[in-house]
């Protein structure tokens, strides 16, 4: 019997996460129709994309304004093509902003309701943890602290462990690529995916990489960019920033390979600290954003840490420099020892290891999408 379900994944994050569970779906040989909201990973498993998520990414509280009406009118006729075409299931992927919103109103219209990887609910409006037992069927989480979050709701977790070890291990697995490093000892620059990230995100880090070249003689630095559109962002605002290091390469599409073979590195903060933990490079975290977002966010936010990294290890692993302290002084003075074999490389070695191995052993979009077909068979709560 074919079933539909529509599905948002407003990020590339999410659509990344979201293509691995179509795809294991398809696995498995069922026959289940997908649309809504994605991207290329989305598309290229053949899901019916109606607006790309590009569309959809925005970064801070300011831009979210500016475009409301936007989202609304994405919004209102999302709804409108699930009360026609009536799914089997939602599939929510993330995106908290929109997709909260979206579940309340499909569980109205009396759809099934499945999330998919976490809102950080936990960080910030705790409040939200009952709101998502009450429009939410089943929850599918990818850090093992989250289901312990709804303890005492009626609402169905299940951890199905990091999708990013897979990709992290097949990556190991890979012959080393020739990367255009420009000199011995090699630094990574992850600022971002996001235009606004890289526009505030990258002239600190490429000051703070300019301090390390003078220190270290040797040190070289490569960017590494997720897509060559990425790419030609961070070109930009380098071109732009008169204090940059003068060894500096960028690299689309190999972040996994860059950090394999970088000695540390400076990574925005958010899921690429994960990803960075498990290639088993030392690094520090770093944020900017505007001053309208941070300020909303200092209020709300309620853990002691920004990076994942830090988040998963439940100290600071890896030293964070946020908004303010985001300055290029401090940051190429806590990534220098990480470039030498000192006590503080090795123990924050030691430090990703033990995430490592809380992140579990894999196979994420294939348990996601034996719970996903569980909760599509199932009766509606």
């Amino acid at each position: 019997m074919s079933r539909s379900v529509l599905v948002i994944a407003g990020e590339v994050s999410g659509d990344t996460l979201a293509s691995g569970l179509v795809r294991a779906v398809q696995a498995r040989g069922e026959e289940v129709r997908f649309f809504g909201i994605g991207g290329e990973g989305l598309r290229a498993a053949g899901v019916e994309i109606i607006h790309d998520a590009r569309e959809m990414a925005v970064l801070g509280l300011a831009e979210v304004i500016r475009r409301y009406g936007f989202f609304r009118r994405v919004f209102n006729e999302m709804l409108a093509l699930a009360r026609e075409r009536k799914p089997d299931a939602v599939l929510l992927v993330d995106y908290p902003g929109f997709n909260l919103r979206f579940a309340a109103a499909a569980r109205r219209l009396g759809l099934k309701v499945i999330y998919y990887v976490c809102p950080q609910v936990w960080a910030w409006h705790r409040s939200r943890i009952g709101q998502m037992a009450r429009v939410v069927d089943r929850l599918l989480v990818i850090f093992p602290f989250e289901k312990s979050v709804f303890a005492g709701t009626n609402l169905r977790v299940d951890f199905v462990g990091q999708p990013l070890v897979d990709a992290a291990r097949a990556a190991r697995a890979e012959p080393l690529k020739d990367m255009p490093w420009p000199a011995a000892t090699r630094v990574a620059l992850l600022p971002g995916s996001r235009r606004q990230e890289i526009e505030r995100i990258l002239p600190p880090v490429a000051e703070a990489a300019a301090l390390l070249e003078q220190r270290c003689p040797d040190c070289g630095f490569i960017v590494a960019a997720p897509s060559e559109d990425t790419a030609g962002w961070v070109r930009s605002v380098l071109g732009r920033t008169g204090f940059r290091p003068r060894r500096c390469a960028v690299v689309a599409g190999e972040t996994r390979q860059v950090l394999r073979q970088a000695r540390a590195a400076i990574v925005a903060s958010g899921t690429a600290t994960v990803e960075t933990a498990l290639m088993g490079c030392p690094m520090i975290v770093v944020y900017r954003t505007s001053p309208l977002t941070y300020l909303v966010g200092r209020r709300l936010v309620k853990v002691p840490h920004l990076g994942m990294v830090n988040i998963v290890a439940g100290r600071e692993l890896c030293p964070e420099f946020i908004q303010g302290e985001a300055r290029p002084v401090a940051m190429a003075a806590a990534v220098e020892p990480l470039l030498r074999d000192t006590p503080e490389r090795g123990a924050m070695l030691d430090g990703l290891a033990a995430v490592r191995t809380t992140l579990g052993e894999g196979g994420a979009a294939e348990r996601a999408a034996d719970l996903f077909l569980d909760e599509l068979e199932a009766p509606r709560n």
